[in-house]
Parts: structure tokens; C-alpha cells; sequence
């Protein structure tokens, strides 16, 4: 198997109040046999009703759980835009799980949930800087900085 992510879907129970938080964050979807695609980057990010979703992968749905154990991430430029994106997730229905500060590791980040209970990161972590067209590419932990 490579190592390739293509296409993270979030089961969702309201289809539409879902897509209105992401277009509400400036994402922009197509909506196709009641499946929302937005193109992120070099993959895709999916909503989906959870039930179908469950059932797609051979599932029971079972109730929504507070934390999955999967956490998205979205890192940016500045410490600013971490800010800025807070305020966009609180005034699109979004809740701030962690407010924005100096992590452990010593870069700027935050978490939020979206209204499903989706959690994710936002950084501005200068370990890993963001290409221009806002990818990023693990850095080799085995190299050492020059001092």
C-alpha cells in the first residue's frame, strides 16, 4: 500500500447544517446524492450522513461519541490566522475545545469541534512550514538544526 490519504469523510448528522459550518469557515463544496465533496489541498474532505457512512463500511451506527480519537489538523502562516479562524468556527456554530496559546512544544495552536463533534487542530508550527500552495511536508526528525 502507498502511503497516500485521498479522502477523509466526517459522518455527519445534519447533512446541511454541516455544510453550512464548512462554507460558513470559507470552504466551498459540490453536493452530490446527498454527499458534500470539498476539494482540500491534494485530497478531499467528505461529509456524509453518519448512518449511510456506518453502513457503507459494513458498520452499525451507533450515538455520535464526545472524542473518536481522530483529530484533523490545520496548520497556517501566523499565529494571527489562528486567531482569525477561531472567531470564523465560534461565529459559524463551532466550539472552541482549547483556546488558542503557546503549546507544550513550544508553537501557537488551538482545537475546535465542529457541530458533529469533529475535532480539529489549528497551528502555526514553524517545524512545519506550509509550501505556497499550503501543503506541508514532514520534516526528517533525524537531522539535527546547525547551531
Amino acid at each position: 500500500m502507498e502511503q497516500r490519504i485521498t479522502l477523509v469523510t466526517l459522518g455527519v448528522s445534519d447533512l446541511p447544517r454541516a455544510r453550512r459550518f464548512y462554507e460558513a469557515l470559507g470552504w466551498r463544496g459540490q453536493e452530490v446524492e446527498e454527499t458534500v465533496f470539498f476539494q482540500a489541498g491534494g485530497l478531499a474532505l467528505v461529509l456524509w450522513g453518519r448512518e449511510k457512512l456506518a453502513r457503507d463500511c459494513g458498520l452499525e451506527p451507533e450515538p455520535p461519541v464526545r472524542f473518536s480519537g481522530i483529530v484533523l489538523a490545520h496548520n497556517v502562516r501566523s499565529d494571527a490566522e489562528v486567531d482569525e479562524l477561531l472567531a470564523a468556527v465560534e461565529r459559524a456554530g463551532g466550539t472552541v475545545t482549547k483556546p488558542a496559546a503557546v503549546n507544550a512544544v513550544g508553537f501557537y495552536s488551538s482545537a475546535f469541534a465542529d457541530p458533529d463533534g469533529h475535532v480539529w487542530e489549528v497551528a502555526c508550527n514553524p517545524g512545519f512550514p506550509l509550501a505556497e500552495d499550503g501543503s506541508v511536508t514532514v520534516p526528517d526528525f533525524g537531522v539535527s538544526p546547525q547551531a
